[in-house]
C-alpha cells in the first residue's frame, strides 16, 4: 500500500501544472475513480480542510488522503510522491534556464497549457459542486462568500475564517437549517481502512 501511495502521488505531482488546485481533478480521477480509495465526499472535506490551513493545498491533501489511508507512514510516501516530481522538474529547469537560456522556449508551453489546466480546475469544481448536500446554510455562506470576494475584495484568509465561524454558530448555537444526510465512509463500507489488505495490496 505505501508503494501504491508513492506511486500513484508522484503520477499527480507530475502532472499537476498550474498550482494546487489543479491537483484536484487527477486527484479525484485516481483516487476515487480508478482506486475506489475514497468518496466525492470525503475528497470534498479533504479540500476544505486542506485550503483552510497553512502550506500548499497539493501537499496538504496528499498528507491528508495519506494519513486516512495508512496514518504517519502513509501521509510521508503521498507527499514524498507529491513532492518530488515538482522538486526534480524545478531542478532540470534552473539548471537548463542558467546554462543552455531557453526561457524564450518553454514560454509557449506553459501559455498553451494554463488555458487547458483552468479547464479541469473547472470541470472538477462542477463534479464536485453535484456532491455538496446544499443546505440553507450552506447555500447562505456560499453566497456572502462570492461577494465578498468577487465585488467587495476581501481576503481569502478572511473568507474562509469567516466561514468556518458562520459553520460553527449556527451548527453548534443553533439547530442547523436543514439536516444532511449520514455519509458512510469508503473505509467502513470495505469492513476496515479500505479494505486494501483484502485486495493483497499491503505494500
Amino acid at each position: 500500500m505505501y508503494k501504491s501511495l508513492l506511486t500513484t502521488f508522484f503520477k499527480i505531482g507530475l502532472f499537476t501544472f498550474g498550482g494546487g488546485y489543479a491537483m484536484i481533478p487527477l486527484i479525484e480521477e485516481e483516487i476515487v475513480r480508478k482506486k475506489a480509495w475514497m468518496t466525492d465526499e470525503e475528497i470534498l472535506d479533504i479540500i476544505s480542510v486542506a485550503q483552510s490551513l497553512p502550506g500548499p493545498i497539493a501537499v496538504n491533501m496528499a498528507a491528508f488522503i495519506g494519513y486516512r489511508l495508512r496514518n504517519l507512514r502513509g501521509a510521508l510516501m503521498a507527499s514524498l510522491g507529491v513532492i518530488l516530481p515538482s522538486f526534480l522538474i524545478i531542478v532540470i529547469i534552473a539548471h537548463l534556464l542558467i546554462k543552455a537560456n531557453i526561457a524564450d522556449k518553454i514560454e509557449p508551453i506553459f501559455s498553451g497549457l494554463m488555458p487547458a489546466i483552468a479547464v479541469m480546475i473547472l470541470i472538477s469544481a462542477y463534479r464536485l459542486g453535484k456532491k455538496v448536500w446544499w443546505t440553507k446554510q450552506n447555500k447562505v455562506i456560499f453566497g456572502l462568500a462570492a461577494v465578498l470576494l468577487i465585488v467587495v475584495g476581501v481576503h481569502p484568509i478572511l473568507v474562509i475564517a469567516g466561514g468556518i465561524a458562520v459553520g460553527l454558530f449556527f451548527n453548534r448555537i443553533f439547530q442547523p437549517f436543514d439536516s444532511a444526510p449520514a455519509v458512510v465512509s469508503t473505509a467502513e463500507s470495505h469492513g476496515g481502512v479500505l479494505g486494501v489488505e483484502d485486495r493483497g495490496d499491503s505494500k
